[in-house]
């Protein structure tokens, strides 16, 4: 299907953070946009603040008119995470409506674009923000569509004038594959969606075949030690082509400096906390850097970049408490945050409230979501969020408590988290996980704002 042929699009899971996206740019292009989604939430409540329909029940009823029968300018976008027995879905199916996965779509809105594409099992979604941020704030320009809300920019799409897109391409159910970019970032690749791929293995040929898409003349950076052909490598590494040195802490900030064949650029000021920041904001600047882009204008940028909500989010900053949320739901990112917040703050007692994502994920990296969790002072641990999954027998928190060797940990639920930081105002709290925690975030900041 043609961009210039759709008059009308249906969003079935409407309030992912990747659909959203999506709908957001339709509506912007002026089409009649509305969607379905399970569950209220803020970021549904601000699309529909922003004219696009959005109805909670998954009934074929509860359609517009328009999306009854199938009409030749239809389009209907949906995400796997839908179940197969959706009644809306099987609608649109039953109907022979053009139904495209939301990776689809990006590919048929980047075809003809100059696209830079990020991808890795994680560090993605700030990866691909900060590269779109750099060219944004340095008059460069792009369209984006990110994996987060980006707090500079309050939104997880960016429009631009220009022929360039930022995309953010997901190795889930191998939805990258439907891309061809020109620039390609591969910022990691552990072990992750095995639920999909079943072994690391068959992973990695996805990222393989995700390299193979590049167009010709094209550039692929890959995080130093990754292994891929005619790559150009980043890290923060005395042998990486790209790489970061001198990187030290000044106040809240990361200070490093950047260095390739051609360009040294000193004293990068960044707010985002963290090695891995580091990491992904050099590949940031050597894209920027290709692009032709002034020196000076990406240090200026990277300066300013406030980050992804709940990346390593602060929520609460003053002198008595610091709160900080972060979407980390793999053991590796786990342990990133982890580190940048060790590093950040040595001396206070760390209180972790953490939400296994997954059963697939949290039976296959117990032993390893065990050991970072075991470095917390404090932990509070709530029940797996299952998101598509069916449970498993015998996982569940219990399974993954007894694996941690802290002394001063419990199961808990969100009610009794809420009244233990209410009695013992912890001096520095972490909430991280990638399913509904973030519900805790308003009733914590409230009480630690008013301790």
């Amino acid at each position: 299907m043609e961009l210039s042929k759709i008059n009308r699009v249906y969003f079935v899971g409407i309030g992912g953070i990747g659909m959203s996206a999506i709908a957001r740019y339709f509506a912007k292009r002026g089409q009649a946009v509305c969607g379905y989604d399970k569950t209220r939430t803020k970021l549904t409540e601000t699309l529909e603040r922003e004219g696009i329909l959005v109805s909670y029940l998954d009934e074929p009823s509860a359609l517009p008119c328009a999306f009854l029968d199938n009409h030749d300018d239809s389009l209907v976008v949906y995400t796997p995470a839908i179940p197969q027995d959706s009644k809306i879905l099987n609608h649109f199916k039953n109907k022979a409506f053009d139904l495209k996965k939301r990776s689809e779509v990006l590919g048929i809105i980047s075809k003809g674009m100059f696209c830079i594409a990020v991808a890795g099992t994680h560090g993605k979604t700030t990866t691909s923000s900060i590269v779109a941020h750099i060219l944004k704030d340095t008059g460069y320009d792009c369209t984006a569509f990110l994996g987060g809300i980006t707090s500079n920019y309050s939104s997880n799409v960016l429009f631009g004038n220009n022929n360039v897109v930022v995309v953010e391409a997901d190795e889930y159910d191998r939805s990258f594959l439907t891309l061809h970019p020109d620039i390609a970032v591969i910022t990691s690749m552990d072990a992750d969606h095995l639920d999909i791929y079943g072994d690391k293995g068959k992973l990695e040929e996805s990222f393989q075949l995700f390299a193979a898409q590049i167009k010709p003349n094209g550039n692929l950076y890959a995080h130093e030690g990754l292994p891929f052909k005619n790559s150009t490598s980043y890290a923060a590494s005395s042998t990486a082509v790209a790489r970061a040195e001198n990187i030290h802490v000044e106040g809240s900030k990361f200070v490093f400096d950047y260095r390739d064949a051609d360009h040294n650029i000193e004293d990068l000021k960044l707010m985002l906390p963290g090695k891995h920041n580091v990491e992904n904001t050099t590949v940031a600047i050597a894209i920027a850097l290709q692009l032709g882009i002034d020196s000076e204008k990406i240090k200026q940028a990277v300066a300013n970049f406030k980050g992804v909500k709940r990346r390593f989010e602060y929520v609460v900053n003053n002198n008595n408490q610091i709160y900080i949320d972060d979407y980390a739901h793999h053991p590796e990112e786990l342990k990133a945050c982890f580190d940048a917040v060790r590093q950040l703050y040595p001396d206070k007692k760390l209180s972790v409230v953490f939400q296994p994502h997954l059963f697939t994920r949290t039976r296959d990296f117990a032993d390893e979501f065990a050991k970072v969790l075991s470095t917390a002072d404090e932990l509070m641990l709530l029940e797996i969020y299952p998101a598509r999954e069916l449970p498993i027998e015998g996982i569940n928190a219990q399974y993954l408590l007894d694996k941690i060797t802290l002394s001063d940990k419990k199961i808990c639920g969100k009610d009794f988290v809420i009244q233990h930081v209410k009695q013992t105002k912890p001096e520095l709290l972490l909430t991280v996980g990638a399913g509904d925690i973030d519900t805790l975030i308003e009733p914590l900041k409230n009480i630690l704002n008013n301790a």
